[in-house]
């Protein structure tokens, strides 16, 4: 007696046999034309609405590259070129006369940061005119062209045990941190923190805005005072804590090197506290396009006032060894974020074209209707579907 075979017929279930209820739409005139002006009437007020929010929000933005080349020596001031300023004032009616009080000038510091360096460096000072008072929140950025850190072994180069204040021995590190995971020289110590990350920070210098002149006219010398507290993302603060390294364990990235003395960490400049480093936190968290600008500080509680106003920077962050620029940006924001008007114009292009094409269809409809076959007809499984011979 031959073996009984198995049979490889499925189940006979409404799922397996494919007999589940199903709904497609038939698409009639009766069905689209709607829909097109319907989705046309929500989304061009509705980009409006996004338009006017972006509108709204004050942004100056001043590209100081070449400051330390182009500026004039402090204290004299020079107009800084148009091509590196960009200007947004909603509150006054020709934001171009602003232009003109946009000024730079630069000198040589020994800076804190820098100061077991023989050199000092450059101190940019940019002046700007605030029409009209400026509500809280502000916010200070900065803002990198051309920097890609989105490279493949740029984003991968950390360790994210290390940042958390664990001592990872220098074995595993050199397989994440590459090639920025123990020095260079006799001593093989591990730098902390290690990756191209960390060792790329952008070590510019913000200060806090200086009122030198009030909006009559008369002088002043008052500061308003910016913070870089709550400038990361909260979840990105539970990635960093204290280092668990010894200082003689450890030294710090190449590019921090002049911040320490003899580029070593010691007792009296031991290492940085990561967990409320908050200017690390955001440059760790990588950028996905080469042009991007990322917070440096701000203020939630405190108006800035209409007047003449100064910002120092000290230069150290070079941008012109890769082709790219950096800027500061001040900037306020409306009740959905801060400036942005791509989302606004895409909302009423996609609203204009849904009416566009609805009125174009709508009339080919009318001219020129298309008669409608019995859509009973389109079951394969309706008797009436069918008929004898045919």
């Amino acid at each position: 007696m031959a073996p009984e075979t198995k049979s490889r017929e499925p189940a006979n279930t409404a799922f397996k046999q494919q007999r589940l209820k199903a709904w497609q739409p038939i698409l009639t005139p009766k069905t689209v034309l709607p829909t097109f002006f319907i989705v046309g009437v929500i989304f061009a007020p509705l980009g409006g609405l996004l338009l006017w929010a972006s509108n709204s929000v004050t942004e100056l933005s001043i590209d100081y590259t070449y400051c330390d080349s182009r500026a004039s020596n402090f204290p004299n001031y020079t107009n800084v070129p148009s091509e590196f300023i960009s200007a947004t004032f909603p509150q006054v009616s020709s934001p171009q006369q602003y232009m003109s009080d946009i000024k730079w000038s630069r000198e040589v510091v020994a800076t804190e940061e820098f100061k077991y360096t023989n050199s000092g460096v450059w101190r940019c000072h940019l002046q700007f005119r605030v029409p009209s008072e400026l509500k809280p929140p502000l916010f200070i950025y900065y803002r990198l062209t051309n920097f890609y850190q989105n490279h493949r072994s740029y984003v991968k180069s950390f360790n994210a045990n290390q940042l958390k204040g664990l001592a990872v021995p220098a074995d595993q590190l050199k397989t994440s941190c590459n090639p920025m995971a123990v020095s260079n020289d006799n001593s093989s110590k591990i730098i902390y923190p290690c990756g191209l990350i960390a060792n790329s920070i952008f070590n510019d210098t913000i200060s806090n805005l200086t009122l030198t002149q009030n909006a009559d006219g008369s002088k002043a010398n008052d500061t308003y005072v910016l913070v870089s507290k709550g400038i990361s993302w909260p979840s990105d603060r539970q990635k960093y804590g204290p280092t668990s390294y010894t200082p003689d364990q450890i030294v710090p990235p190449p590019d921090w090197a002049n911040a320490y003395p003899n580029g070593t960490y010691t007792a009296d400049s031991p290492p940085p506290d990561l967990s409320t480093d908050e200017l690390f936190q955001v440059w760790m968290r990588t950028a996905g396009l080469p042009d991007f600008r990322k917070l440096y500080s701000r203020n939630d509680t405190t108006a800035l006032q209409a007047g003449l106003y100064d910002v120092s920077i000290d230069y150290r962050f070079p941008v012109t060894r890769y082709g790219g620029t950096k800027a500061f940006v001040l900037s306020t924001v409306s009740f959905l974020g801060g400036k942005n008007s791509f989302l606004g114009l895409a909302y009423i292009a996609v609203g204009i074209a849904c009416v566009v094409l609805g009125a174009i269809f709508t009339a080919r409809h009318l001219y020129k209707p298309r008669k409608l076959g019995d859509h009973t007809y389109l079951s394969w499984n309706n008797p009436q579907g069918h008929t004898n011979g045919n």
